[in-house]
């Protein structure tokens, strides 16, 4: 007995020296590590890395860019089951310890005894939200002890909701993902709020290895991870039995989700990142940077779609070019991870129910693909890897049955492509050739083909990258604001943004401008007289230059109106001439040309000038707007940090027809604008809208008249060789410029009114729909008289016959004789009987 008393007072002494040596190894460690500790007040108010957003004029998120994709969230936002897995994951007893587990710190103690490293960590989530945000991730004992004292001056501190949120907001999730709401997204591209109990055990399961726990790269240990999690929910009470049983059993529906922009925008979403990159540097994808730009989200929407389809329309006229990689093979021998295959069988050792019931079903979310033979598991890895290029799919041929074919997508699914979305697959031999219709669809592409499928109405047909390439800009003319802009016919594709970069020659397409300057600055009138016959001009090289018309025919002397309308290179060079070129180009520089970038010769004329569709947009606005020179800009405005701070706003110069000519003031929304200086006199504007209406109504752009809208106007452009395919157009509200060409330079083998005008038709006619006709009304300064159309004379009152012209009434014509008979243009250009009057 005295022997036991003995055992037992020694014990007391040794436990009570045992304890207060850790008392005092804590206390000491406190005193030596304090000072260098961070101060754990700046978590009340800490902001957390934020990516860069870019989004539309009406808030519609068009960007997101940043290595951290973040979507912070308050605690409130948390959803209990979620709460729940995570507690069950990483810290049972976070609600009831004061910041470390003792527990989870003997085991870590004994690790590091018997292995000289901490593996398990025994972190509580208060120790690792320390960790985060105040300390480095290397795995030291100095880290460890520093971590514990911040924990417990934490909880001093803060509430443990505060720490949780914390929590769900840093930690990282893979695929660059931080955070459980930007994992919700990446891994099932939905909000938080709208998973289900095994979706958010899964994500649960990533913040002790996002890798090797990961659904997407590793989705068996993801799927025994998640179900163990569920395991100890159960068994912590946060579910019943019911609920884990039908938990366990769900299959994996994880799968890559990029950031989904609610705008497929995403040329002028980088063209946002690079300016905000070049402002802000790396900060700028940190610091909760968000630019709205000037898009209208339903512009840019009908403006893409318009500019795809017409792409599509395009290619689908040219012929079938073959599959995009051939044949395929449906599996390939790989290396197996063996160090990923470890612990499988560790893992859950503990509970061999969850082991069992996450083989059943890892084996019932193996995707099943009835009708393939053999193992098809590389194609779908292939798939999985090849991105859409806009609506175009990738898929691979399974097999082809007379006029049918069958192609397995990357959702596993095989869809049946019938003859209808397959007959148009004649062979491609050049732009102006192709092959007979195919005599079936094993004449088209094999088994293994990798092809393009396109959901036509409620079918799939077969496509392909089209050949050719093309660019859309939306202007609204009174300010210059950019509302729709698509570079290409896919950003996935080709980051080239046609749009900005691509400097083509605009043929046509510029020759309203020459016209312009003549009617202004070199005295003529829509009547002037100008022949349409050939010229030999001689060159500094020594070689002749002989210009002709589109159809190598000339109509000999032409009013000025009709050699604009119906596009007359000749006549064109004649104005030209007669304006003389340092005129020209001084005129020129008024609506925004660089004149160092203008031809200093008379192709300048034919429209020999590179430049890009933008550009070409921005001096169409001009002509729309009234005459001001407007500049085009597409950012509204720039915020920064967590309380929006307005670091940048825009302040273009406008347009204002109504002010008086002094001003230099109006509102716009209610915000004061500066007015744009007026650089074009309205008289003879007036003059050539109506000849630009002419084009709509009598010449190559007759295909607009389909809109049944009398307010717009605009001019095709064709270059040599049929290169490059321009149309732009406008009313008083909306400037719209479409290119269609090849990157390389090569012909399309169309005209503008056969590539571009379509595009065109397609954005404006949605665009326009329900808005009001607006037609300028006749400036003061402009009469209207009847001339002789072969002479362009005015006519005596009692002289029959004749047209109608508008003229400034300085420029008003002098009297034909009256010995000299006129007659009448019908409307296709060819002397007729009747009136035709112009537009305007």
């Amino acid at each position: 007995m005295k022997l036991f008393i003995r055992l037992l007072t020694t014990a007391f002494w040794l436990l009570l020296s045992l304890g207060s040596g850790i008392v005092l190894a804590v206390v000491g460690a406190a005193l030596y590590f304090a000072p260098g500790l961070p101060d754990v007040h700046q978590l009340q108010n800490y902001e957390l890395q934020t990516p860069l957003r870019v989004y539309t004029d009406d808030g519609k998120l068009i960007g997101e860019y940043g290595e951290e994709r973040r979507m912070p969230i308050s605690f409130d936002e948390i959803p209990k089951p979620l709460v729940n897995a995570l507690l069950a994951a990483e810290d049972a007893n976070f609600y009831n310890h004061p910041g470390v587990d003792p527990k989870g710190l003997l085991r870590a103690a004994v690790e590091l005894a018997s292995s000289g490293d901490i593996q398990s960590g025994g972190s509580t989530i208060t120790m690792q939200v320390a960790r985060n945000y105040l300390l480095t991730l290397d795995q030291t004992f100095t880290r460890k002890i520093r971590e514990i004292l911040l924990a417990l001056q934490m909880e001093q501190i803060m509430s443990k909701q505060d720490i949780l949120e914390l929590y769900v907001n840093k930690i990282y999730l893979g695929h660059r993902s931080y955070g459980v709401a930007a994992a919700a997204n990446t891994y099932y591209g939905k909000p938080l709020v709208d998973l289900t109990l095994p979706q958010y055990a899964m994500i649960a399961g990533l913040p002790k290895a996002p890798s090797t726990f990961n659904p997407l790269t590793n989705p068996e240990r993801a799927l025994i991870r998640r179900n163990w999690i569920l395991y100890r929910m159960r068994q912590l009470g946060s579910i019943d039995q019911t609920a884990y049983e039908a938990a366990v059993k769900a299959p994996i529906t994880a799968s890559r989700h990029v950031a989904q922009a609610e705008v497929d925008a995403p040329y002028v979403a980088e063209m946002a990142r690079s300016y905000a990159v070049e402002r802000f540097g790396d900060k700028a994808y940190t610091d909760n940077i968000r630019i709205t730009t000037t898009l209208d989200s339903r512009y840019q929407t009908e403006a893409r779609d318009a500019l795809v389809q017409g792409l599509i329309d395009y290619d689908t006229r040219h012929g079938w070019r073959g599959p995009e990689q051939k044949d395929v093979p449906p599996s390939l021998v790989e290396a197996q991870d063996r160090t990923e295959r470890q612990g499988l069988e560790e893992e859950l050792s503990e509970s061999p129910e969850v082991m069992q019931t996450a083989r059943q079903a890892a084996q019932s979310s193996q995707a099943s693909i009835e009708g393939i033979d053999g193992d098809v598991s590389n194609w779908l890895k292939v798939l999985e890897r090849t991105p859409d290029y806009g609506p175009l799919k990738p898929a691979i041929v399974v097999s082809t049955d007379g006029q049918q074919m069958r192609v397995l997508d990357a959702d596993g699914k095989v869809v049946t492509l019938d003859w209808d979305g397959l007959k148009w697959a004649r062979v491609y031999h050049s732009a102006k050739w192709r092959g007979d219709v195919p005599a079936n669809a094993a004449a088209i592409a094999s088994r293994g083909d990798l092809v393009r499928i396109l959901k036509s109405g409620d079918h799939w047909r077969l496509s392909q990258r089209p050949g050719a390439e093309g660019a859309i800009v939306v202007l609204d003319p009174n300010t210059g604001a950019i509302e729709a802009l698509q570079g290409g016919f896919s950003f996935a594709a080709s980051k080239f943004n046609r749009a900005i970069q691509a400097q083509r020659q605009v043929g046509s397409n510029f020759k309203p401008f020459v016209y312009l300057a003549a009617l202004q600055e070199g005295g003529m009138t829509a009547a002037t007289i100008i022949n349409d016959a050939p010229v030999v001009m001689s060159q500094v090289s020594g070689d002749d230059w002989r210009p002709e018309n589109a159809e190598r025919r000339f109509q000999g002397p032409t009013r000025l109106r009709v050699g604009l309308y119906t596009s007359r290179n000749l006549v064109t060079i004649r104005v030209l001439q007669s304006l003389g070129l340092d005129n020209a180009l001084n005129f020129l520089e008024r609506f925004g040309f660089s004149r160092d970038r203008l031809p200093h010769g008379l192709s300048l004329a034919l429209g020999s000038a590179s430049l890009t569709p933008l550009e070409i947009a921005n001096a169409y606005a001009v002509l729309a707007n009234g005459g001001f020179q407007v500049a085009p800009w597409y950012i509204e405005k720039v915020t920064q940090g967590s309380e929006n701070t307005v670091v940048e706003e825009a302040n273009p110069l406008v347009a204002c027809r109504d002010c008086a000519p002094d001003a230099t003031q109006t509102e716009v929304d209610g915000e004061p604008r500066r007015i744009a200086p007026r650089v074009v006199d309205p008289d003879a504007l007036y003059i050539l809208r109506s000849i630009l209406r002419d084009v709509i109504e009598h010449g190559t752009g007759r295909a607009a008249l389909s809109l049944n809208r009398s307010d717009i106007v605009g001019k095709t452009g064709t270059t040599n060789d049929q290169r490059d395919a321009w149309f732009s157009g406008f009313n008083n509200s909306l400037v719209t410029t479409v290119w269609v060409g090849k990157d390389d330079n090569s012909t399309t083998a169309e005209y503008g009114a056969q590539a571009a005008l379509p595009i065109w038709k397609a954005f404006m006619g949605p665009a326009l729909k329900g808005t009001p006709e607006v037609i300028p009304e006749a400036p003061e300064n402009i009469v209207q008289v009847r001339i002789d159309p072969d002479t362009g004379k005015r006519l005596h009152d009692d002289q029959p016959g004749g047209i109608s012209e508008i003229f400034r009434k300085q420029n008003v014509p002098d009297y034909q004789p009256r010995g000299v008979q006129p007659e009448v243009e019908d409307e296709s250009g060819s002397q007729g009987t009747g009136t035709y009057e112009a537009i305007f």
